[in-house]
């Protein structure tokens, strides 16, 4: 196995399994840090081939293509949960992986996830495991009176999953997804979502970036807000994914999203070994963002500071924002009015064909108060008619 020793050089390749947004932003940290990028994505348009200093055109478990990344890098991580855990175990046969391939095969299934979560004593919903109908008649009425069926692998951004009432319903929504392994979630009176976004190095030093308040739509992350202000809340989101960390023995960027319930009570709802949407505000808004930490504990560098500088929001840009009334013509939207506006960054993903619900960018939105920025963001809203409930109150 090739030296690991900590360095930062024109020679030093940095690898990512994945050619997506995260991939892209991941790229702009590293080489800004003076690393090469090089990237294992079978769609040679992909946002993060755009960028990279080299791109291996191959799937991500093709054993050539693995064994040659490893070679070449000093080491490699993901900017997607669902790649192949026996993809990691074989890259770390010849260098240095973060996330470990044990960590990816622990988070890509929901029932393997919320299992290992509830062994460390950290609540997650009441949940049952469905393999087959049979399993569906044996779960709790509760569940099946109120709850969501989840697809245990793949689903994402509110994709394989349908909300049931009853058992027939169950049914129905378990033929539709194939007969596919599922978890069986209660629904909770849920208040509000918080998630914790850290970083684990090498020396096992975590750094956590402050929590933040998001607001869904259709399932998928509209609005991220952080506001700077610390409550009991936010302390034990932030005790628990510490937790998390240290037992996975884990190593690189994470994050872990929490149900905070009406009655003040919390329960995890995911892990996301990578750096995550909801983590975006620290690119804008904190000494160092999630993807620099990323590359930090790659190269076995010291953690950066995580500290917020300033209150922050972040606003999702989806293909909507690019879809004429027609639904079929792609319209540039007007960023100079954006851009205008104190505060605001504008970060696209290099996408070239915008389409329903599929993520384009964010709009990163800093002020010196949670006020203002809030006051800037509703304009932006506003102005590109984003989803009415991204507006705040």
């Amino acid at each position: 196995m090739k030296n690991k020793n900590s360095r930062i050089g024109f020679d030093q390749w940095l690898g990512v399994v994945g050619g997506g947004q995260l991939g892209r932003m991941f790229c702009q940290s590293a080489q800004a840090m003076g690393f090469k990028v090089l990237v294992l994505e079978p769609d040679v348009h992909a946002p993060a081939c755009q960028l990279a200093d080299d791109v291996i055109n191959q799937p991500y478990d093709n054993a050539d293509a693995l064994d040659a990344m490893a070679q070449r890098c000093v080491a490699v991580t993901t900017e997607f949960e669902n790649v192949s855990a026996q993809s990691f175990e074989r890259l770390a046969r010849h260098t240095r992986v973060a996330p470990a391939a044990n960590a990816l095969d622990t988070v890509q299934d929901r029932a393997t996830e919320k299992a290992y979560i509830r062994s460390l004593g950290i609540p997650v919903a009441p949940y049952a495991v469905i393999e087959s109908l049979d399993d569906l008649s044996k779960a709790a009425p509760e569940l099946l009176a109120d709850g969501i069926l989840k697809l245990s692998r793949m689903g994402y951004d509110g994709k394989g999953q349908h909300r049931i009432q009853d058992l027939a319903q169950a049914r129905q929504a378990f033929s539709e997804m194939g007969e596919r392994p599922c978890v069986l979630e209660s629904r909770l009176p849920l208040d509000h979502e918080i998630s914790i976004v850290l970083a684990r190095g090498l020396d096992s030093q975590i750094a956590v970036f402050d929590a933040a308040r998001n607001v869904h739509h259709d399932g998928i992350l509209a609005v991220t807000h952080v506001d700077g202000q610390q409550n009991e809340q936010t302390h034990q989101a932030r005790d628990w994914a510490c937790q998390i960390a240290q037992q996975m023995n884990y190593h690189g960027v994470l994050c872990v999203e929490f149900f905070v319930l009406q009655d003040g009570s919390m329960v995890v709802n995911e892990i996301a070994p990578r750096p995550h949407n909801s983590g975006h505000f620290t690119q804008n808004a904190c000494v160092t963002s999630q993807f620099e930490q990323q590359a930090r504990v790659m190269a076995g560098l010291p953690l950066g500071d995580p500290r917020l500088l300033a209150a922050a929001v972040m606003l999702n840009l989806l293909g909507e924002v690019w879809v004429g009334e027609s639904g079929d013509q792609n319209q540039e939207p007007d960023w100079s009015k954006i851009l205008a506006l104190p505060g605001v960054a504008l970060h696209l993903y290099g996408k070239t064909e915008a389409r329903v619900g599929r993520k384009m960018g964010h709009i990163n939105i800093t002020a010196p108060d949670f006020k203002e920025a809030v006051r800037i963001a509703n304009v932006v809203v506003e102005t590109l008619s984003l989803p009415e409930k991204a507006v705040f109150v």
